[in-house]
């Protein structure tokens, strides 16, 4: 991953100095100019986030993504009684299925 990145950092070089050579023949617009800027900024952002990942990554926790750790919030679903009654059986059969679902992952 490492040299895809270097790699796209490069290219991204490349593009702006082909850009500015753009401007140099075609005349000096605001258009090939700012992308002869543009494209090394991309670049540099680019690295960037690719280094704010890795330093995100590298001190992670290995621990933190077990699911036995992990805080999980409940609100009981709210049923529907009012109205069609074929909508408050589904209804009643889904909070049925999700509270069985809850049991065995309680257990």
């Amino acid at each position: 991953m490492h040299l895809v990145v270097v790699l796209l950092f490069l290219a991204t070089l490349q593009l702006g100095w082909w850009q500015w050579q753009r401007a140099e023949i075609r005349g000096w617009n605001a258009q090939n100019v700012s992308y002869a800027f543009q494209w090394p900024v991309y670049g540099l952002m680019g690295l960037w986030f690719y280094s704010r990942f890795m330093r995100i990554e590298v001190e992670r926790d290995p621990d933190a993504g077990e699911p036995h750790k992990a805080v999980a919030l409940y609100q009981a679903p709210r049923i529907d009684t009012t109205g069609d009654p074929e909508l408050a059986a589904y209804n009643s059969y889904l909070a049925e299925l999700n509270e069985k679902v809850l049991r065995q992952r309680r257990s």
